[in-house]
């Protein structure tokens, strides 16, 4: 069976790396927004990130931890989410969603 790749469309950015922060895939929307229209698979994820971001990516590698946050820049919004992904049980390095919020975003209470 083919494995679906739905995260290569997804209207997210979509950036994964491996436990030393080698950039290992990122979808086009990652591409257009990280790279400048250019991939950066093969370069260290946390070249690209400035600090205090640098330092808190690299504790992430390390931990294993969910980083979660919203940013503004020229008026958009975003949720970041930073995640390990796993495979057989292993951590293997980081998922780096950044999603485009909505303005209103709606919050729903369900109990």
């Amino acid at each position: 069976m083919n494995a679906v790749e739905w995260w290569k469309e997804l209207p997210g950015a979509v950036t994964v790396c491996d436990r030393a922060g080698v950039i290992l895939e990122m979808n086009p929307k990652a591409v257009a927004t990280l790279g400048s229209g250019k991939s950066l698979v093969g370069e260290n994820i946390l070249d690209c990130h400035p600090e205090p971001a640098r330092s808190k990516v690299r504790e992430l590698l390390s931990s294993g931890r969910t980083n979660v946050y919203t940013i503004e820049k020229k008026g958009v919004r975003k949720l970041i989410y930073q995640s390990p992904w796993f495979e057989d049980g292993e951590m293997r390095g980081l998922v780096e969603l950044s999603i485009e919020l909505p303005d209103p975003l709606p919050h729903h209470v369900r109990d």
